[in-house]
C-alpha cells in the first residue's frame, strides 16, 4: 500500500479544480445531485477490495442496514473524489489521507465525528499522532484504519564486519560508523537516503528534522524551519555535509525515489537507510531481498538536542457533510466508521486482518498484545521495537490547505543547499518565507 502523501493539491490547483468541476460534475455518468436512500454509501480507494467486501457483508448481516460500495485507484481517488464532492454525488463513509484533511474540511466536504461518543472512545487505545493528524481546527474527523511510519533500518552483517555490536543511536554515531565502514570497504555510501523531488520527501525530511529536536512550524502554525534552535537547520547541515564534506551519502540521494532506494538497499548497496517501516516484510523476504535475514531496525538516532522521534502517516474512515446533515444517515455512517475503525464484534477486526492479510500497520495499541500479530511482526521484524518506535511517532506539521505549493519550494531549497548553490541558512530562509507568505495568503 502506498503511504506517502500521494498526489498533494496545491491551494490554486485545489481551488481551480473545486470550480471548474462544479459546473461540469453533473454531466458525468454516474454523478447526479441527489440524495442518498436508506443504503450507506462507501468510497475507498482500490486496496484491499476483497477484504472490505467481506467486512461489509459481516456489517450488513450484523445490523440489516445495505451498503453500496465503490473503489476507485489511488493515482485518481483525490480528482475522483472532489468530482464526487462538487457533483453532489451520495457519499457517506470514505477513505481520507491526513495530507488532505485540511482540504477536504475547509471546503466543508467531511464533517467532524467528534460528536459521536462512541466514536471517541476509541481515542483512547489510538495512537496520539493518528488522533491528532485526523484533526483540524479542534475537531476530530474520523477512526483511523491504517499507519505507519518513517523508519531507520540497518544491515547487520554490515554492521558486524565495521566491528560493531550495535547499531548507532545518535546521528554523530551514523556518521562515526559509516566512515569507519567506507575505510574497510564495505561500502561507498553506507547511508541510503531518497531525497528526490516525490511524494515521499516530506517523510524523510520530517522524520530527521524531529529527531534533531526541530520542527518546521511551531504551534500556532508559523515557520521555525529557518531557526538554529528547534527549526530544520541542524537536519540539512546534517545532510549537506554527509553528501558532501563525508561522502557517506551519495550525490545520487537527489535524484533517488523512495521505490530505488529501497532496491538499492535490498541489493547490499547500502548499511543504513532510512525507509518506511513496512519495507522490512520485503527486505527479509528471500525472494525480493539479498540482505534477507540481515535487515533489521533500529530506533531513529537522535540528535543532541533531540530523541529517537520519527514520523507517522495515517490514513483513516470519514463522514462526509450531506451524512452529518441528517440524522439517520449520520448515526448509520457513524455505525459503519465504527465497524472499521473501532471494534466489530469487540475486537479490532478490521485493523488486525488488514496487517495479517496485507501488512498494512494498524494505529491502536491493543493490537501489539494479540498473538496472531506479534507472531506476524515478528518473522521479519521485532515487534518491541516496532511498538517502541510506533509511540514516538508525531504527524508531520506542515500540513494545511497550502502544504502543495509550500512543498515544491522546500524540496527545491533543500536540494539547492545540498548541492552546493546555496547555504544551508539561506535554502530554509526561503522555505520559510515562503510558508509565512503562503499562511498571510489563507
Amino acid at each position: 500500500m502506498k503511504t506517502g502523501l500521494g498526489r498533494a493539491f496545491g491551494r490554486r490547483e485545489f481551488l481551480k479544480a473545486s470550480a471548474l468541476v462544479g459546473g461540469a460534475a453533473l454531466a458525468l455518468p454516474g454523478v447526479t445531485a441527489r440524495a442518498a436512500g436508506s443504503n450507506i454509501n462507501l468510497q475507498t480507494w482500490s486496496a484491499a477490495v476483497d477484504l472490505v467486501k467481506s467486512h461489509v457483508a459481516a456489517f450488513e448481516k450484523k445490523t440489516g442496514l445495505t451498503v453500496d460500495y465503490a473503489n476507485a485507484p489511488w493515482a485518481q481517488y483525490p480528482d475522483a473524489m472532489v468530482t464526487k464532492f462538487a457533483g453532489g454525488a451520495p457519499l457517506d463513509v470514505l477513505w481520507v489521507s491526513d495530507g488532505w484533511l485540511p482540504q477536504w474540511a475547509e471546503a466543508n466536504w467531511i464533517a467532524p465525528i467528534d460528536g459521536f461518543d462512541n466514536l471517541m472512545a476509541y481515542n483512547g487505545d489510538a495512537e496520539p499522532f493518528c488522533t491528532d493528524s485526523m484533526t483540524y481546527n479542534g475537531r476530530q474527523y474520523g477512526l483511523t484504519y491504517y499507519t505507519d511510519y518513517m523508519g531507520f533500518l540497518y544491515d547487520a552483517e554490515k554492521l558486524s564486519a565495521a566491528g560493531f555490536s550495535a547499531p548507532p543511536t545518535s546521528w554523530d554515531e551514523v556518521v562515526e560508523q559509516s566512515l569507519v565502514m567506507k575505510q574497510k570497504g564495505l561500502s561507498d555510501f553506507p547511508l541510503m537516503l531518497a531525497l528526490a523531488k516525490e511524494s515521499w520527501l516530506i517523510e524523510f525530511m520530517s522524520a530527521m528534522v524531529f529527531s534533531q529536536g526541530g520542527a518546521f512550524t511551531d504551534d500556532k502554525g508559523n515557520s521555525v524551519m529557518q531557526e538554529a534552535k528547534g527549526g530544520a537547520l541542524t537536519t540539512l547541515q546534517w545532510i549537506v555535509d554527509a553528501v558532501n564534506k563525508h561522502k557517506i551519502v551519495s550525490s545520487a540521494c537527489l535524484e533517488t525515489g523512495e521505490l530505488n532506494g529501497l532496491k538499492a538497499f535490498a541489493a547490499g548497496n547500502h548499511a543504513f537507510a532510512l525507509l518506511p517501516k513496512y519495507r522490512l516484510a520485503m527486505l527479509n523476504d528471500p525472494a525480493q531481498s539479498k540482505i534477507a535475514g540481515r535487515a533489521k531496525q533500529a530506533l531513529m538516532p537522535q540528535g543532541k538536542d533531540g530523541s529517537h522521534a520519527t514520523v507517522g502517516w495515517m490514513r483513516f474512515h470519514g463522514m462526509s457533510t450531506q451524512a452529518a446533515a441528517d440524522k439517520a444517515r449520520a448515526e448509520n455512517a457513524a455505525k459503519l466508521i465504527e465497524w472499521f475503525g473501532g471494534k466489530a464484534d469487540g475486537e479490532y477486526k478490521f485493523q488486525k486482518l488488514l496487517f495479517l492479510d496485507l501488512g498494512s500497520s494498524f494505529g491502536v495499541k491493543p493490537l501489539f498484545q494479540d498473538a496472531d500479530v506479534r507472531a506476524a511482526y515478528n518473522k521479519y521484524g521485532d515487534v518491541e521495537l516496532i511498538q517502541k518506535q510506533q509511540a514516538l511517532a508525531r504527524k508531520k506539521d506542515v500540513i494545511t490547505p497550502w502544504f502543495g505549493d509550500w512543498n515544491e519550494v522546500n524540496g527545491s531549497a533543500w536540494q539547492s543547499a545540498v548541492l552546493g548553490n546555496a547555504s544551508a541558512a539561506d535554502a530554509l530562509k526561503k522555505s520559510g518565507k515562503e510558508w509565512d507568505d503562503l499562511k498571510s495568503q489563507s
